[in-house]
């Protein structure tokens, strides 16, 4: 298979041409070098370009996924790296099961005013006390 445009890489991978070059700066992907100005990539890297993709919806970093990287660009997972971030995502998952069955309840709730509710008013309190918990704050990301 011939080497692939960088234009041909970004409609495949479904990203713009900009997070490929994002990724090569990051060191996560590299091009095998150019046709004219445009960069040209191996037919591999739609593969993992899919791994890069699979770990973002996971929700690891960037710095993380290129962790998962060896030298050589062979993938190397650490699976109790994987099985953390299951563990993390299982609490996010309860978290937010919580607050939907909570925004529910507020949205359907007959008390005549939400501070009149019990139930609305005993989550109020859980989460001045940090019992809920906010999403956290992720750093930007490339376009």
């Amino acid at each position: 298979m011939t080497d692939l445009d960088i234009s041909e890489v970004a409609r495949r991978a479904g990203v713009p041409a900009s997070t490929l070059r994002y990724y090569e700066e990051k060191g996560l992907i590299a091009a095998v070098g150019r046709r004219g100005l445009r960069r040209q990539y191996d037919p591999g890297v739609l593969e993992r370009l899919a791994l890069i993709a699979m770990g973002r919806t996971a929700g690891f970093s960037l710095d993380e996924i290129a962790r998962m990287f060896a030298e050589d660009g062979q993938p190397r997972i650490d699976r109790q790296v994987l099985a953390a971030k299951a563990d993390e995502l299982d609490r996010r998952i309860h978290e937010l099961a919580a607050m939907r069955d909570s925004l529910r309840h507020a949205a359907a709730c007959p008390a005549p005013s939400h501070m009149e509710c019990p139930t609305f008013r005993r989550l109020l309190k859980a989460a001045a006390s940090g019992a809920v918990a906010a999403p956290r704050k992720r750093a930007p990301q490339p376009p």
